[in-house]
């Protein structure tokens, strides 16, 4: 059996219980300052997570300051899950949500930003419990591990490790050679990005309190709303929306991207083949459900001081731009029941959902570069049965792509939809029909939120048996950890000696 630095494991995880803690006195604050009725329970919390991290820190203050790739895997792993664990404490405490189950589901889709949720009144919760909401999304967003690499350098060579566990993508860009630099580049970005959206929709007519939830909702394309309706509330207002839709590809965009054209390069932008493709597949489906929508639904038209143009065209194009984007960046917000609309756009968006946005992005899914790669190789394999002597290699960015990462994907790819197709046979043994079972499987697992059938975009998960919903908190989580993080744990190579 394997052995590992324990030490080293229970502070890194005493760093995260940190951040939680202290993310949870904010909220407490909050619920001060609205006498929301959730202070005492949220003061608990606060109290329980800083003394547990307080505790492993203090416990082990001598640590080996080393993380191994093994050690790596762990670390992320559980240090995701005991975010979660911790993380329902604001929800149990305040009896917003009463059970085990439901709060740890809607906490695992908090941090792993699924927005999936098991609650019918989300307006009648406390505004600091919103918040909190809110919070878990924006914290997973980015990822706590590299959140802990960018505030607490402390992790020394080891840092490496645990971004290229967590970071989403094929190798986790680096913007500088010091892992830490980077983390706290992006997290700058995050930041900033997330304030100008808070701004925008403060603007267009948001209370400040919707504004902040749904910009950290919308930079880590989670979907949690503050409205039960979600982003249809505002349907009046088309303004917030076409907002929220360009900070939604903002965050589907390699954030690494989004650094050079702040820094003013923007031919890495306009010269990167992910990027192209992601804005090409956005662009063409939002024009195929658009055309589709004008032609065959009536959807609900602004009118009152508006002018006429905020017609039926326009409201095809918004409508469907909103729910490409929203899919496709695996956000999940909703503007309309799209599995109503028709059965051809219900597939479409079914289809989309396995698409994902951009590696080095926040969105979940199997990301626009994998399926890219597959495309090509799978040109390049009728080359060579005509030409079976020819030394062929497959490009990308103008840059030879390694067999092995060839490989990685093609790999990735079959992983990814046998844990598909086993996720919607399981979710079918607790008795969901095939649709929502297709759906519920897909929708976890890429992390996009509002699924199809029962578990709709009218509906949410809380009529699902408690064991459909202890495995689709397993499935968002192996998903937003991109599969091999988490499935490599069960593999008994993992755990012996060599």
């Amino acid at each position: 059996m394997k052995r590992f630095n324990t030490k080293t494991i229970i502070h890194i995880m005493g760093i995260l219980l940190l951040f939680n803690g202290s993310a949870m006195g904010v909220v407490t604050m909050v619920s001060y300052f609205f006498n929301d009725g959730a202070l005492r329970g949220l003061l608990l919390s606060t109290i329980i997570t800083l003394a547990t991290s307080l505790t492993f820190l203090l416990t082990t203050k001598s640590y080996p300051k080393v993380i191994r790739k093994r050690e790596g895997y762990i670390v992320v792993v559980l240090g995701w899950l005991i975010m979660v664990v911790f993380g329902t404490l604001p929800y149990l405490l305040t009896s917003a949500i009463a059970d085990i189950t439901n709060a740890f589901f809607e906490t695992m889709s908090g941090f792993t930003t699924t927005g999936a949720t098991i609650l019918n009144d989300i307006e009648g919760l406390p505004k600091s419990i919103i918040l909190w909401r809110s919070i878990t999304h924006w914290m997973g967003g980015m990822g706590i591990i590299v959140l802990a690499i960018a505030i607490l350098p402390l992790l020394g060579i080891g840092g490496m490790q645990l971004f290229t566990a967590e970071a989403p993508g094929l190798g986790g860009d680096k913007l500088h050679p010091r892992i830490s630099d980077t983390a706290k580049r992006l997290w700058l970005i995050y930041v900033g990005l997330t304030l100008l959206e808070s701004l925008l929709l403060l603007l267009a007519g948001m209370s400040l309190f919707d504004a902040v939830n749904h910009a950290m909702s919308t930079m880590a394309s989670g979907g949690f709303s503050t409205k039960n309706a979600s982003l249809a509330h505002w349907n009046s207002n088309p303004f917030i929306q076409y907002i929220i839709i360009l900070f939604m590809f903002l965050a589907g965009t390699n954030f690494v991207l989004i650094y050079f054209c702040l820094k003013g390069k923007f031919k890495k932008l306009f010269f990167d083949n992910e990027f192209r493709w992601y804005f090409t597949f956005v662009v063409s489906f939002a024009l195929i459900c658009s055309i589709t929508l004008f032609f065959s639904v009536d959807l609900p038209q602004i009118t009152g001081n508006h002018p006429q143009v905020f017609g039926k065209f326009e409201s095809s194009i918004r409508h469907s731009i909103f729910q490409v984007v929203a899919v496709i960046t695996t956000t999940g917000f909703v503007t309309s029941d799209f599995t109503a609309w028709t059965p051809f756009i219900t597939m479409l968006f079914f289809g989309i959902m396995f698409l994902g946005g951009s590696s080095g992005s926040t969105s979940g899914g199997m990301k626009v570069l994998r399926h890219l790669i597959m495309i090509k190789n799978g040109f390049l394999e009728f080359k060579r049965v005509l030409h079976p002597n020819a030394i062929l290699s497959l490009r990308f960015n103008n840059v030879t792509l390694e067999d092995s990462v060839v490989y990685k994907v093609l790999a990735f790819f079959i992983l990814y939809m046998i844990t598909f197709i086993i996720g919607a046979g399981v979710l079918s043994l607790f008795g969901l029909d095939f649709i929502s079972a297709i759906g519920g499987s897909v929708s976890s697992l890429s992390n996009v939120g509002p699924a199809l059938g029962s578990i709709g975009p009218s509906h949410n998960f809380f009529e699902l048996p408690l064991g459909a919903k202890w495995w689709c908190s397993f499935l968002m989580i192996v998903g937003r950890l991109e599969l091999f993080t988490i499935l490599i744990l069960f593999t008994p190579s993992f755990w012996r000696d060599h």
